[in-house]
């Protein structure tokens, strides 16, 4: 396919590279070729300005030009193809049927778009590089009458997408798409934190910026061509825009033309699909009956039912960030109706995949937040009478609230992530690396009210942000009762001992929280959180010390006991005691450090895996990029076990510094002697050395930063403790 020197035989058609040589054109205006051209590297030229330009000639004036037809689903590879000092260049592209072009690069001068077709490629277009736009081939006069080629399509897929159209609800928070397939919502994206969303306090993330750079079919939002509002009683078409976007919710995954396939979410599984309870929901088509800026509707009537369904952003605005209201009226049969979820995109925290599905229940005026261990099948709560129900991945999640009188009940239904496959699924692929099947989704629902006729739902679909919850829960206060909603519920403690541990999270969180409000940087402020809590904790840490320096004391009277009782064990331990007591030695001083430090540490950890304002906090650009993940110094496509494709650099340096602080523990000897339990310590130290460095490679880059600072201070802090006793031994 290269168009180097050579000509392209393809249906009668040449592409001949020009400008290889230069001599007068004796006739301007009409292509001549030089003479001294061979066969294989001839020059055509109409104008001088115009050298090096790709171009099209015909053999036969009664050939007929092909010109592709690209779907509008899915996103499909061209080539940019220009010539430049005798040599040709291509620049990759992808295009899809609303003719969004996305290039890799812009084209220094005028190329030939090319499109990958069947099994090689045809031309489509014409790039002007002067005004920077795409001329298509089929607009221009002489190929009027060209004979359109249809691009081979999956016929299954066109099937289930031809009925699909697309609306769009759009503030600063969340971009709302509509289907009129259930009159459903088939997408939530939040935008990224920006100068134009500054509002906004979503962060990108490495698979953002990997599926951007990567794979960017699965970067379009929304996925399709959508209808808005345009403020005058009208409605216009809109193209989808690359990047910028969080989506919420599991969407299709987008193949190309390069032989990858597209896997479309059922639109069983959207979010607010209303179904009868028991049976899956039908692929019903809603007719949108009102659409402005800031509301649309849809209907449908079937038999002696007809379901109106009414979304709207709400009227509080920036009181009300990322939240959406849903109003639905039935008239006529609304017996055994049920609404339901959606299902979240796929967050991994710490490396782990960990749905969170609650609901909440107010008994004697006290709220009460219970959770829902994702299931392996279908599980009916009937009679649980919730405030709300939550469908989360962890940082983000959706919040149903019914705002008047419901139906008691709940259901959760487990779906293979087969069939609604994460976005992450699809990075790596070829190794597997993060395999669909591993992570399934989840949907919860929950019975529609039968007698009322209207029932109204606040939704909640952004992230857990705790600044950001409370602000709802004062916003949706009842004056009355001066109870809220308790929306901060819906965050979750994900640690090894969460019980335990959360009491330390949360107050390591204020601490945090308010160095960052002075730094701005939450990696500044993790260091200066470890700086706080070592004052806090020196006084113990420096008795542990001290405690640890006079067993290295007494380590030659504990040898010399060990030598003259080494046949009787029992009076060995029996004159250890005794020494112990005389030199008013503590034998478990040493261990106080780590034991201080641990509930902090785990505290911590849960911090990190709880608190979505750290989520894509960078500390260090193009280093430690996200405080939540581990730090990446390099990558490579390979993926090693254990190791994974990229090189972790902060926990070989909490190896080294944890290396280093051992040798400290053992300077304060003032002997050469050593006791056997000496030695056994400072093998355990060098062993914990080692574990501490592989049980972290693969830990969030904040809580290396919070242990290596820690261990940093607490080297500072032995070595002013070694030169006191130094001191005190003179």
């Amino acid at each position: 396919r290269a168009l180097r020197g050579h000509e392209r035989q393809r249906q009668g058609h040449r592409l001949l590279r020009a400008g290889a040589q230069r001599r007068p054109d004796p006739r301007p205006g009409r292509p001549v070729l030089s003479r001294r051209a061979r066969a294989r590297d001839r020059i055509l030229r109409r104008d001088e300005r115009e050298e090096g330009d790709p171009a099209l000639y015909s053999v036969s004036s009664l050939s007929k030009f092909k010109i592709p037809w690209i779907p509008e689903e899915g996103t499909y590879r061209v080539y940019l193809i220009y010539f430049e000092d005798g040599k040709g260049y291509k620049i990759d592209g992808q295009i899809d049927g609303t003719k969004s072009l996305l290039l890799a690069e812009k084209p220094p001068r005028n190329c030939l778009v090319l499109f990958e077709y069947e099994d090689g490629v045809s031309p489509y277009a014409v790039y002007n590089a002067e005004m920077n736009q795409i001329e298509y081939l089929d607009s221009l006069p002489k190929f009027g009458d060209a004979s359109v080629v249809v691009y081979p399509k999956d016929t299954a897929l066109e099937e289930e997408f031809k009925n699909q159209e697309y609306y769009v609800l759009e503030n600063q928070y969340a971009q709302y798409v509509f289907t009129n397939i259930n009159g459903a919502v088939c997408e939530i994206n939040l935008p990224f934190h920006s100068e134009k969303n500054s509002q906004s306090v979503v962060l990108e993330i490495e698979f953002d910026r990997t599926i951007q750079e990567d794979y960017p079919s699965n970067d379009r939002f929304p996925q399709f061509s959508y209808t808005v509002a345009d403020g005058k009683g009208q409605t216009k078409k809109v193209s989808p825009q690359r990047g910028g976007y969080y989506p919420l919710l599991r969407r299709n995954i987008m193949g190309t033309s390069g032989g990858d396939t597209t896997t479309r979410v059922n639109p069983h599984y959207y979010a607010f699909n209303i179904f009868e309870k028991g049976e899956s929901p039908d692929a019903n088509t809603y007719r949108l009956s009102h659409i402005e800026k800031n509301r649309i509707e849809f209907e449908f009537s079937e038999g002696n039912r007809r379901i109106t369904k009414t979304y709207s952003l709400p009227e509080e605005g920036e009181a009300a960030p990322y939240c959406l209201d849903l109003e639905v009226k039935i008239d006529g049969d609304a017996r055994n109706l049920i609404m339901a979820t959606g299902i979240p995109e796929v967050e991994l925290i710490s490396g782990n995949f960990v749905p969170t599905l609650k609901y909440r229940l107010l008994q004697n005026q006290k709220s009460k937040v219970q959770q829902i261990k994702p299931p392996k099948q279908f599980v009916s709560l009937p009679h649980v009478n919730a405030e709300w129900y939550c469908n989360g991945n962890g940082f983000f999640g959706i919040i149903l609230d019914p705002l008047n009188k419901h139906t008691p009940g709940i259901g959760v239904h487990p779906v293979s992530g087969e069939l609604v496959p994460s976005r992450i699924s699809i990075i790596d692929a070829q190794h597997n690396r993060y395999p669909a099947g591993k992570y399934p989704g989840y949907c919860m629902d929950t019975p529609i009210a039968s007698k009322q006729g209207i029932t109204k739902y606040r939704v909640f679909t952004g992230p857990f942000d705790k600044s950001i919850l409370q602000l709802l829960d004062r916003t949706f206060a009842d004056p009355v009762t001066g109870t809220n909603p308790d929306y901060q519920g819906a965050q979750s403690f994900h640690g090894w001992f969460a019980a335990i541990s959360q009491p330390f999270a949360k107050f390591l969180y204020i601490i945090l929280n308010f160095f960052h409000t002075w730094t701005h940087s939450w990696g500044f402020s993790i260091i200066l959180l470890t700086i706080v809590l070592r004052l806090m904790l020196y006084p113990l840490n420096n008795w542990s010390m001290k405690s640890t320096a006079k067993m290295q004391k007494v380590g030659p009277k504990l040898k010399a006991i060990q030598e003259k009782y080494k046949k009787d064990p029992n009076r060995v331990r029996m004159e250890t005691m005794n020494l112990y007591r005389k030199e008013k030695v503590n034998p478990f001083g040493g261990c106080f450090p780590m034991l201080i430090q641990l509930p902090f540490l785990f505290g911590m950890f849960d911090l990190l895996k709880s608190s979505f304002e750290l989520r894509g906090a960078v500390f260090i650009p193009g280093w430690i990029n996200n405080l939540t993940a581990p730090d990446v110094l390099f990558s490579w496509n390979y993926p090693i076990p254990f190791v994974g494709t990229s090189f972790h650099l902060l926990p070989f340096i909490l190896g080294a510094i944890m290396f280093v602080q051992q040798k400290f523990m053992t300077t304060a000897s003032l002997s050469n002697a050593t006791t056997d339990q000496q030695k056994q310590q400072r093998s355990m130290g060098n062993i914990m050395t080692v574990v501490f460095t592989i049980l972290f490679y693969n830990f969030p880059s904040g809580l290396n930063l919070y242990w290596i600072s820690s261990m940093s201070l607490g080297i500072l802090q032995q070595w002013l403790v070694n030169k006191k006793i130094q001191a005190e031994g003179k």
